[in-house]
């Protein structure tokens, strides 16, 4: 890396380039001071419990069934158990270490629980991996500090998660060409999605239901904005405010995740996966088109605007640096770290500015996405290289703001209006966008790991102890 590239990582990131787990899970593990016993039953367990614990907060944190299952050899093969069979499918961990024609294999398993999303959970565990690599950590501290990363509090509290999706969607009405009206307006009605689902998760109501209470929350302010639109003298797009809910809806599904696992061979955990993205979508397509419905039988008719994220050079700055907001804000909201903000900004900017520019350049709506998310996947496998953060952060916060909301919208008021072929239409052109977007961060993310293989051997990482337990942080074992 060159000079001036390591002083510009310093300053947004706040400590030199490292080498990444993206590219260390690929070279060959650093054994501990003393080879595995295969014999010793105990030793075994140990290690095995440790990869499979590692793979279940990768998993519940999107990362794709593959790549989940070379970190689970990686952390295995480090410890000495070379031949280890893996099967990662949606919800389950399976893994068995063959000891040889004279023993016999053992085996593990465990369910993933979905919790929360917590990028921060995330970044520790790849700082984990990081040491494990570098400084030979023995099973029993990486079983300790992994304790203390899955039993950790989130990094800041609850409000501030909840600001973030506010601002989220404060960013997107922005960037659909809404004045400071909308935005506001778009910013309280979130706060009203997100209590209200948080209450309704302490209940136990399944998340369907949720999509669905969160459909009908961001619609009904749309038909009274319009409404109040005269006597207020402001101009009300109730596509602006509709789009803007669902694309925070939208927000944090596994979309990525089943797309990646469809594309690199994991069909069964792709197919769970799309399965849930699709009865999410569902739910929130159900809630808006309920709100639609009643709207129209009550006599508060909405124009079909057609609202567009193309609208000019002019304003492009402006939407960039909404698209950047929007990004950071959703990375926020998922309890990212101060670098990761960063980084999803970055993404968020690039992407939007990609997509901009080869809209207006008469490339269509879809191949914009696609080109975007592919420069998204790609910086998000550069600033994995460059400042130690997860690819999944950048990429799932990166191609946020381009979440299909408007097609979606358009599709759902073409069916409550009678045209159905218009809105079939729409829906389908969402679900392409989607899945454009998905398959771009992926191909991406496989140029950043195929461009520029890491020379060897690697200089010794120091690893930021911040977010370790204090007692062995500065362990040189």
């Amino acid at each position: 890396m060159s000079r001036w590239s390591q002083r510009l990582t310093s300053m947004l990131f706040g400590e030199r380039a490292q080498p990444a787990t993206i590219d260390t899970a690929a070279l060959p593990a650093i054994l501990p001071l003393q080879p595995i016993d295969l014999t010793d039953d105990a030793a075994v367990t140990e290690t095995l419990d440790l990869a499979v614990r590692v793979g279940a907060v990768l998993l519940d944190s999107g990362t794709g069934a593959i790549d989940t299952q070379t970190q689970i050899q990686f952390v295995a093969s480090t410890y000495g158990l070379e031949q280890c069979e893996v099967d990662v499918t949606y919800n389950s961990i399976f893994i068995t270490a063959h000891r040889g024609a004279a023993m016999p294999p053992a085996t593990t398993m465990r369910v993933v629980h979905h919790r929360s999303l917590d990028f921060s959970r995330l970044s520790a565990v790849d700082r984990l991996l990081r040491r494990m690599r570098n400084r030979a950590l023995t099973p029993a501290q990486a079983h300790r500090i992994l304790d203390t990363i899955v039993s950790a509090p989130h990094p800041y509290p609850r409000w501030v998660a909840g600001l973030g999706w506010s601002g989220l969607a404060a960013a997107v009405a922005v960037l659909l060409g809404a004045g400071p009206v909308i935005a506001i307006v778009a910013f309280l009605t979130t706060v009203v999605i997100y209590r209200t689902n948080l209450a309704l998760n302490k209940l136990g109501l399944p998340l369907f239901f949720q999509q669905v209470v969160g459909g009908i929350i961001a619609t009904i302010p749309a038909p009274i904005m319009y409404a109040l639109s005269g006597p207020l003298g402001i101009t009300v797009h109730p596509s602006q405010i509709v789009a803007t809910g669902i694309v925070v809806l939208l927000a944090g599904l596994s979309l990525v995740g089943s797309v990646q696992d469809a594309i690199t061979g994991a069909p069964i955990t792709a197919s769970a996966r799309l399965l849930e993205v699709v009865m999410m979508t569902a739910g929130i397509i159900t809630g808006v088109a309920l709100t639609l419905q009643v709207s129209q039988q009550l006599g508060a008719e909405l124009p079909m605007i057609g609202t567009t994220l193309v609208q000019g050079f002019t304003r492009m700055p402006v939407q960039i640096l909404a698209g950047a907001v929007a990004a950071m804000s959703f990375a926020l909201a998922s309890y990212a770290e101060r670098r990761a903000l960063t980084a999803a900004a970055l993404g968020g900017a690039a992407g939007m500015a990609t997509f901009l520019i080869t809209v207006n350049a008469q490339a269509g709506t879809l191949a914009a996405a696609g080109t975007a998310a592919i420069l998204v996947g790609f910086a998000g496998g550069l600033v994995a290289r460059r400042a130690l953060v997860p690819p999944l952060v950048v990429a799932v916060a990166g191609i946020t703001p381009l979440l299909p909301g408007l097609s979606i919208y358009r599709g759902l008021y073409g069916l409550v209006a009678d045209d159905r072929f218009e809105g079939i239409a729409n829906l389908a052109n969402a679900l392409a966008i989607g899945v454009a977007l998905a398959a771009g961060v992926v191909l991406g993310e496989w140029m950043a790991r195929t461009l520029r293989r890491p020379q060897l051997p690697f200089r010794p990482v120091v690893v930021s102890t911040r977010f370790l337990p204090r007692p062995w942080a500065r362990s040189n074992t």
